[in-house]
């Protein structure tokens, strides 16, 4: 059964003052995470505090935006479209939540090769998925 994923409905993401730069960025088509400038990590979810040292030093830098699948989960009841939701682990160390989209989710495995997309959202906002590379 191919079960390729066809085009859905996206919500848009509720943006804020910490997170409008990460849209803007994700609407000419880069992914960005976020890194800290005191201790040196990288982190995933647009935020201004450091996840790990909670310093307030950081700053946004572009993700190559490739990865691997981590973990994922398609749901084919009660939705018109088969949808895959999934955590991808990005080429730079961070682990990202997101959506597998037009590749054929029968065939998705963990530890396979994926790279960002930006789909359009309802409102015309940009979010970044991935679909296999």
């Amino acid at each position: 059964m191919n079960n390729q994923a066809s085009e859905r409905n996206i919500p848009a993401a509720p943006a804020n003052a910490e997170s409008q730069r990460y849209f803007d960025a994700a609407a000419r088509g880069t992914l960005l995470i976020g890194r800290c400038n005191a201790c040196g990590q990288v982190h995933f979810y647009p935020r201004s505090l450091c996840p790990f040292c909670f310093s307030d030093n950081t700053e946004w830098v572009p993700a190559a935006g490739s990865g691997t699948i981590y973990s994922y989960s398609t749901s084919h009841r009660g939705v018109p479209i088969p949808y895959t939701i999934a955590y991808v682990t990005l080429d730079e160390g961070v682990t990202m939540m997101t959506n597998l989209v037009d590749c054929d989710v029968d065939k998705l495995e963990i530890g396979q090769r994926v790279r960002v997309v930006f789909k359009q959202a309802d409102g015309g906002q940009h979010i970044p998925m991935f679909t296999t590379a």
